[in-house]
Order: C-alpha cells, then structure tokens, then sequence
C-alpha cells in the first residue's frame, strides 16, 4: 500500500501589530463602512520593522511542530509558500529549515502567490505518497504589508501579515474514510498575469514593486475557478458536496467566499472565515483560518475539509482532506 500525507499538527501566527480600518482612513481616502461593505475586512495584522516572513514562518513552524509532538530534527521535507520571501535567494525555506534544528532532507520555497499554500500541500503530499518523505513541513508565510501601494486604496486595504503551517506525517490510509490527503488539484493560466501582479522584480526592474490588480476581472474569474475546482475535487473522490464538513478557502474577500459557497450550495455555518480579521495574507490565508477552526473546536477528528484558493498568475487550486 502506498503511503498516504495525515496532518499531525498544526500552527498558527499573526504579528503584534493590528490596524483597522479606521487606522488606514487616516492614511488613505477610504472608510469603514466602504472596506466592510466591498471585502467584509475589518482588521489585519502587520508584521513590526525588521520582522520578516522567515520570522512569520518560523513562529508557526515550531507551534506546529509542538501540536505534532515531533522535534525539527525529525523532519525531512519544508515547502515553504510565500511570494514575500526574505531575499531573491536563498530560499526562506532554508532560514526556517536552520532554525528548527533540521539537517537533512530539502527545503525550498514554492510561488503561486495566494494558491502557495495548496500548491506547496501538493508538492509535500507527492513527495510522501512517492516515498522521498516521511515527515513534511508545510508553510505559508507573507508579509504582504511590504509591496502595498499606500497611496491605492483599492488594494492596500486589502491584505495582511501572517504565518501558517501544516505538519503532514507518512501512514497508512485507503479511500475517502481514512485520515489524510485525498487528493490535490492544481491549475494555473498565465494568459490573466496582467489582472493581479507586482509591477517589479529583480530581472525586470530590479525593484521589489507594487501589488496591481484589476479587482472585478479577478473577483470574476475567482468565484468561476474555485467553483470549478471544487467540483473537480469531489468528482475524483466519488463524494457530493453535502459529504464536506467544512470548506476552508482562500481568505481574500467575503463576497468570493460567499459566492463560492453559494454554487456549492454550502450552509454559511460550514464555511470558515477569517478574512474579517486577517483581510487577505495571501499564501498565509489558508493554514491560518485552518488552524483557528482546529484551535476553536470546530473541526473535528474526522472531519471531511475542502481547502482552496485562487492567486495572481491566474493560479488556482484544492484539496479534499481527512482530519
């Protein structure tokens, strides 16, 4: 039998820092009642000077790893999902990686912006079922308060500072009753680059950039992606929607979590939101609100959870997990 990715622990951290709204209509011409009635956002966290999303990442890291009842050093794989990374290079999978106390095995950073997360549960899950790992670290880290314009108050009031992360263990485990990953989906289309992206880069501009987006294409195309993404995850496992305890999706606006849970026809009190209070942390946005859910009780040993997400590139992804 091959051997299936089971989730042992999780872990969770948001800087100190909290900005409402209210904070950023001293800033920029906006509002409350204009950021609430547009996204549902209330608040976000902002990571303090000199914090970076290797600080984040390790944060998490290491709370997961105590959740999980394993050391650093027991660990042979991190992927690591950021588009916020310390440095061009190294990877801040390395940094995360020296910080644990784990010597062996590979750490790398994966980029799908704010489908990282799913796309780094991927990249781990098929190392495990391949065999090349038997215990993965899996992390989406951003500091996205670093590449907002703060003079667009279309898209600075939309995103935050966070850190997830997701300790996934090889076992034993067969069909859609068993504990574990059943299954990942990706998909990405390049031809929308344009719609959602940061106008710098070291080959390009040798800047770090600005985030630009043309927020009613993406909100179009994300509610269309995730709806269709879905069904493909639940086609693959043979299941209905009505079989989903719990989505956990993407935290980037109310009105797309909204949207998605409408076409899937998902009960409100199924879905997990987090976005009132973290607004978008991009590849952070996921494993956040999943461990919220674990921490509060609401997810259960058992318990049949639907995570996806959709990011600049396009990017767009899901996964069918067993808690």
């Amino acid at each position: 039998m091959a051997p299936r990715s089971i989730a042992i622990g999780s872990g969770a951290y948001l800087p100190e820092k909290v900005v409402t709204n209210a904070d950023l209509a001293a800033l920029v011409d906006t509002s409350d009642e204009w950021i609430q009635a547009r996204t549902g956002i209330k608040q976000r966290y902002m990571a303090a000077d000199g914090e970076k999303t290797s600080d984040l990442a390790i944060a998490a890291a290491n709370l997961a790893l105590a959740d999980a009842g394993i050391e650093g050093k027991d660990v042979d794989l991190i992927v690591l999902a950021t588009a916020t990374p310390d440095n061009t290079f190294p990877s801040t999978a390395t940094t995360v990686q020296a910080a644990i106390g784990m010597e062996r095995g590979a750490a790398f950073d994966v980029q799908a912006v704010c489908s990282g997360f799913i796309y780094a549960l991927a990249t781990a899950d098929n190392f495990i079922r391949a065999g090349q790992a038997t215990n993965a670290l899996v992390i989406g880290a951003e500091t996205f308060s670093r590449i907002l314009d703060w003079e667009d108050r279309t898209t600075c009031v939309l995103f935050g500072d966070g850190a997830g992360a997701l300790v996934l263990q090889a076992g034993e485990g067969e069909g859609a009753e068993d504990r574990g990953i059943l299954s990942t989906h990706l998909h990405s289309d390049g031809r929308y680059k344009d719609m959602l992206y940061v106008d710098g880069g070291p080959s390009s501009t040798q800047t770090v950039g600005y985030l630009r987006m043309q927020g009613r294409e993406v909100f179009k195309h994300a509610v269309a992606n995730l709806s269709s993404v879905v069904i493909e995850a639940l086609d693959a496992n043979g299941l209905s929607a009505d079989a989903i305890d719990w989505l956990v999706p993407h935290q980037a606006n109310l009105r797309i979590i909204n949207g998605a849970g409408k076409k899937l026809k998902m009960p409100e009190e199924k879905v997990i939101v987090t976005v009132d209070r973290h607004a978008n942390t991009s590849a952070a946005s996921v494993p956040l609100a999943l461990d919220e859910a674990l921490k509060d009780g609401r997810i259960k040993r058992g318990d049949l959870l639907l995570l996806e997400a959709m990011g600049g590139g396009f990017t767009w992804g899901a996964s069918l997990v067993r808690w």
